[in-house]
């Protein structure tokens, strides 16, 4: 799907099969960074319907990033309606097998064609699709990093913009020839709390409580996120959005008190950690068959994504042919 956007009003919205678009050198969103995006993924039920998870909330999100970075909102009927008839379209793309998915990936950038720092007055937005399988084949390790910062108060950290994650490159490099799957951040400003890892939100459980860092302006707002703490909640689980500092963490893990650790994103749903190291030690958390609240909420996410179970939250939607 591309939509253009040119000096004020949203144009021409098409369908054609995914290739190479042209584009000039000095396009915008190459030179200043007014680049965004999302992503999503489609599930099929028992039946073979496809089958879409909170892609309203995505929507939601894209806007709130395009109001940060400058950008005219996409309007709902373009994003949503554009979203179904193209899900329609690639309907025999989604697989079949548990664990493999159709990911969705929502860009939206600047293209005016001229150098100068300025808002763009010309977009494209573009939805593209392709088969993919788990993210994760196994509990992921992480490792702290004080040399580098991804956010700080006042900045992009809760947006979704190309820049954040450019920016968090090279820590990802380094943790990875270290031996370990990415990065755990710190807040930029003492580098002493936690905020999250570079694909995921992430939470703690620390004396029975689900621990989360809440919502600073410098995390971005997970979609899973919200939907695993809104289920623990309705399950009972105490969950506690607190600002949480990594030498709380090493402390609960020396007193045993720190029994599970995940990952929480569209990419993994739940991704299991295994490891976190911190100033050379590493933390060796509990085997996955171990834990209390990670596999359970991963089960029962997945089968709501499925539609295995009810949904009494009305975040699936049904793809009808």
């Amino acid at each position: 799907l591309i939509a253009t956007y040119n000096k004020g009003l949203w144009e021409e919205v098409k369908i054609i099969p995914y290739g190479k678009i042209e584009m000039s050198p000095s396009i915008s969103a190459l030179h200043y960074g007014q680049a965004i995006f999302e992503g999503l993924k489609a599930y099929k039920n028992a039946e073979g319907k496809p089958l879409l998870f909170r892609p309203d909330a995505n929507w939601k999100r894209l806007n709130k990033s395009a109001e940060r970075m400058c950008m005219p909102p996409v309007p709902e009927e373009i994003f949503m309606e554009g979203l179904k008839e193209l899900i329609k379209l690639d309907a025999d793309w989604i697989p079949s097998q548990e664990g493999s998915v159709l990911y969705i990936r929502p860009v939206y950038f600047a293209t005016d064609e001229a150098i100068g720092l300025k808002p763009a007055t010309n977009y494209k937005f573009i939805i593209i699709t392709c088969p993919v399988g788990a993210y994760y084949s196994q509990p992921v390790k992480l490792i702290v990093t004080e040399k580098y910062v991804r956010a700080f108060e006042g900045g992009t950290g809760a947006t979704k913009t190309a820049g954040n994650y450019g920016g968090s490159l090279l820590a990802d490099k380094e943790a990875k020839a270290a031996g370990y799957d990415n990065v755990l951040w710190l807040d930029g400003k003492e580098k002493k709390y936690i905020e999250e890892c570079g694909t995921m939100n992430v939470a703690f459980v620390i004396n029975d409580a689900v621990v989360t860092p809440k919502l600073t302006g410098t995390i971005l707002p997970g979609i899973t996120r919200d939907s695993v703490l809104t289920l623990l909640k309705d399950m009972g689980v105490k969950v506690e959005e607190r600002a949480i500092s990594i030498d709380e963490v090493a402390a609960a893990y020396e007193e045993g008190n720190l029994t599970e650790a995940f990952g929480m994103g569209t990419a993994a749903t739940i991704a299991h950690i295994s490891t976190i190291n911190y100033r050379g030690k590493d933390m060796i958390l509990p085997p996955v068959n171990e834990r209390k609240y990670g596999p359970q909420i991963y089960e029962k996410l997945e089968a709501i994504k499925y539609g295995k179970i009810v949904d009494p939250y009305g975040w699936v939607l049904s793809i009808n042919n």
